[in-house]
C-alpha cells in the first residue's frame, strides 16, 4: 500500500464536454453506479491508471473515446513487455510492439477494462448489496465511496471511488474474504476532453481475425448447477497456444465476475493421474483443473475458491 501512497499525485480532473450536472443531494449508491456507466461510456478522457495486479504495479496509459454511438478503449502500457489493447465496440486486440503482431477477439459482453457492471444495476439486487459508505478524498479529488457486498460466500466484494464531478471512477478494489486487497486500479491523473480521435485498428499487419461465438448448445460439456446468479455469456472453439487442437472456452458471469472454462484433449500423462484435490491460485486468479472421460477441463476467474470448484465439480460431458 505504499508503493500505491506514492501514486496519488498530481490528479487533474477538467470538464471538456458536456455532461447534466451530478444531482446537487447525495445520490444513493445504485445511482451513483448508474451515473458512472453513463459516463464511462459517453465521455472522452484519457490519463494514467496503475493496476495492482498478482502483487504487481502496473502503470499503463488509458484512453477512451465515444461519438455517434461508437465506443473504444485504449490501453498502452508503460513498462516491458511493451503492448497495446483496444476495445473496438465488440472486439478487443491486442497488439505486441516487440513483433508486430495483433490477435483479436469478439467480446460483446465486455463494457469495460476498468470496470465491468451490468447497465441496469438492478441486475445485482439478488447476489450484491450495494451501500454509499461515505466520501473520501482520492489524490486531492472528493469522491463517493461505493461498497459493493456479495450475499454469499461464493464472490470478493469491492469497492469504488467515484469522483463527485462526473462520476468517473478513481480507485476500485476487490477484497477477499479476509478484507485482503486481491486487485486494484487508480489513476494517478485524469483528464476529460471535448473530443480525443480514435485509433486506426486496421492499419496493422498480420492481423488475427476475432473470434466469432457459436451457440453453447455445440459445446462438448454441459454445467449442470451453476452458482448462484451466474449465467453463459460467451462460447467460442478455437485452437490455443499455437496449437492445431481446437479449445472449448465457456464465459459465465454474474454482472460484475467472470469465469472461464475450458476444455481440451487431456494427454496421456494428465489422463493416468487423479485431478488436483485443491484449487490453485495465481495472484488473484484462482484456478482448478480436472479431468472426465479424456478430457482436460480447467475453470478459473476471479472469485473464491469455493466458486471454482463447485463449477468444476458440476461438469458433464454431453452424451
Amino acid at each position: 500500500m505504499n508503493a500505491l501512497k506514492g501514486i496519488f499525485v498530481g490528479l487533474l480532473v477538467s470538464a471538456g464536454n458536456t455532461l447534466a450536472a451530478a444531482p446537487p443531494q447525495t445520490p444513493t449508491a445504485k445511482h451513483a453506479l448508474a451515473i458512472m456507466l453513463k459516463s464511462m461510456q459517453d465521455l472522452n478522457y484519457q490519463g494514467t491508471v496503475v493496476f495492482l495486479k498478482n502483487g504487481k504495479l502496473e502503470p499503463m496509459q488509458y484512453t477512451h473515446v465515444s461519438a455517434q454511438g461508437r465506443e473504444q478503449e485504449r490501453l498502452i502500457s508503460l513498462n516491458a513487455p511493451l503492448r497495446e489493447i483496444i476495445r473496438d465496440t465488440g472486439n478487443v486486440s491486442c497488439f505486441f510492439k516487440t513483433t508486430q503482431q495483433r490477435s483479436a477477439e469478439h467480446r460483446p459482453f465486455e463494457h469495460s477494462f476498468l470496470i465491468d457492471a451490468p447497465d441496469n444495476p438492478d441486475d445485482l439486487d439478488a447476489n450484491y448489496t450495494l451501500t454509499l459508505l461515505g466520501e473520501e478524498t482520492i489524490a486531492l479529488q472528493p469522491t463517493y465511496i461505493i461498497a459493493i457486498q456479495p450475499k454469499d460466500q461464493l464472490r470478493y466484494a469491492r469497492k469504488i471511488w467515484l469522483e463527485k464531478q462526473h462520476f468517473l471512477p478513481l480507485k476500485a478494489t476487490v477484497y477477499d474474504h479476509a478484507g485482503k486487497t486481491v486487485e486494484q486500479l487508480v489513476f494517478t491523473e485524469l483528464t476529460i476532453k471535448s473530443t480525443l480521435p480514435f485509433t486506426d485498428t486496421q492499419s496493422v499487419k498480420n492481423v488475427t481475425k476475432p473470434t466469432d461465438a457459436v451457440s453453447s448448445a455445440e459445446a462438448s460439456f454441459t454445467i449442470q448447477k451453476l452458482p448462484s446468479g451466474f449465467h453463459e455469456l460467451f462460447f467460442t472453439r478455437r485452437p490455443l497456444h499455437n496449437s492445431a487442437q481446437p479449445v472449448d472456452h465457456l464465459l459465465l458471469g454474474d454482472g460484475l465476475t467472470l469465469v472461464s472454462v475450458y476444455m481440451e484433449q487431456a494427454t496421456n500423462a494428465q489422463a493416468s493421474i487423479d485431478s488436483p484435490k485443491a484449487v490453485q491460485s495465481i495472484g488473484a486468479i484462482n484456478f482448478f483443473s480436472r479431468t472426465v472421460g479424456g478430457f482436460e477441463f480447467t475453470v478459473m476467474g476471479e472469485v473464491p475458491s469455493e466458486t471454482i470448484k463447485l463449477i468444476a465439480e458440476n461438469i458433464k460431458l454431453r452424451e
